[in-house]
């Protein structure tokens, strides 16, 4: 499951749970990208409940939209990352490095006041 909900005029909260296939992931992608083509400095607050690796078929999705998600992170200043794996907020902090405008942190789930906190910091 893949849920976006916006959060005020420059946020989105996004969660994700469980396996996605190339359909969820197409519905998924289409639908960040719509609600964030008005965002300017925004943040987003990523909720990763029970990861699972996306299919062969959803990860082919994801490389083909790579320029549009590319020029996604324009309307993005920062993003906290809400895990319990200590494996993804490694991943997620170093995605951070790599994309020197958009600030990644990680916290735990339990964190989230405090992510929301430093995402409005």
């Amino acid at each position: 499951m893949f849920k976006i909900e916006p959060n005020g005029p420059d946020r989105l909260d996004i969660e994700l749970s469980g396996k996605l296939n190339s359909e969820e992931m197409k519905i998924a992608l289409d639908e960040i990208l719509s609600l964030s083509k008005d965002i300017k400095n925004g943040k987003m607050l990523y909720e990763i409940i029970d990861f699972q690796l996306p299919s062969l078929g959803a990860i082919g999705v994801e490389f083909s939209r790579l320029p549009s998600l590319f020029g996604l992170l324009k309307h993005f200043d920062r993003a906290a990352v809400l895990t319990d794996k200590t494996w993804l907020k490694h991943v997620s902090e170093i995605e951070g490095m790599l994309f020197p405008r958009l600030e990644i942190n990680a916290f735990n789930r339990d964190q989230k006041a405090v992510a929301e906190a430093w995402l409005n910091s």
